[in-house]
């Protein structure tokens, strides 16, 4: 069984320059087959919402469906760190509403920390929590619960003052007690700026290699959401090809009687053959 990771191991890991590999998971089997191929962590992501629950976003996503999915995913991956997203409005309200719902991500799920997006709006949201004793991962750049105000799904900090302001973001999650950073969707040169800048491992959804680790949707790596695909998702399958044709065939199969088959059949006992076919003939 592989040893699960923690806290120390990944700022060693920042310190000897090991990449950390993550992806998020949603549910029991993927969880396993991530643990299986030796992913460092996995990250239950609010994005479930779109990639497992159909939403168009990740607003509708509530704490019990985190809970629910994050409960799955630790069955799967009993020996992985793991990371609980804290959905819409489960930390914006304030600290003891946040603190509180950390708190349930450790209590009924048995996650390791918890990932919270923003900068210094909720500086005071992540002191408390960390105050709890419970890990958080800071999470800035292209924050998708915040994506309105931001204009939408766009890249950040790619002029000076908006990288400045991310800048000064990241400065303060780490004073406030996160043990590390996830920037999305922001330049490398922004990247990897903050990644020397910081004490605490910074790590990249679309924010280019040079920094402390790599993190992608498990549903566009695998070629699982089909609804789009972001410019910095490498596709290593492509699953929904795989299960449609599937699919397909076995409805081809269904409607030419080609399934099921003689093998694919539960027969009566062979010493109760007789006595069975009499049973029958008394309800004929």
């Amino acid at each position: 069984m592989p040893k699960k990771k923690g806290r120390l191991e990944f700022v060693k890991m920042k310190k000897e320059g090991e990449q950390v590999a993550w992806v998020t998971a949603y549910d029991f089997p993927t969880a396993s087959f991530v643990e299986q191929a030796g992913m460092d962590m996995i990250l239950v992501g609010d994005s479930l919402g779109m990639v497992v629950l159909g939403y168009q976003g990740t607003i509708p996503v509530t704490m019990e469906d985190c809970i629910s999915h994050c409960q799955a995913v630790r069955r799967g991956a009993p020996n992985t760190f793991c990371v609980g997203d804290m959905p819409f409005m489960s930390y914006q309200i304030s600290d003891p509403d946040a603190v509180f719902n950390a708190g349930r991500f450790l209590k009924e799920a048995d996650m390791d920390a918890v990932k919270l997006e923003g900068g210094k709006r909720v500086l005071s949201r992540i002191k408390a929590i960390v105050d709890a004793g419970i890990l958080v991962i800071g999470h800035i750049g292209l924050t998708p619960q915040s994506s309105g105000p931001l204009g939408g799904f766009k890249a950040q900090g790619r002029d000076p003052e908006s990288a400045r302001f991310l800048i000064e973001d990241a400065l303060a999650i780490q004073e406030a007690g996160a043990y590390s950073l996830l920037l999305e969707a922001v330049p490398p040169e922004l990247t990897q700026f903050i990644a020397k800048k910081l004490d605490i491992p910074v790590y990249s959804i679309g924010a280019g290699g040079p920094c402390d680790g790599q993190l992608l949707i498990c549903g566009d790596m695998l070629g699982l959401f089909e609804a789009f695909t972001p410019k910095f998702v490498k596709k290593y399958a492509n699953v929904a090809e795989i299960e449609t044709k599937a699919f397909k065939e076995y409805v081809n199969d269904v409607k030419t009687g080609q399934f099921p088959t003689d093998d694919h059949c539960y027969h009566i006992l062979k010493d109760r053959q007789e006595e069975y076919m009499e049973m029958l003939k008394e309800y004929e």
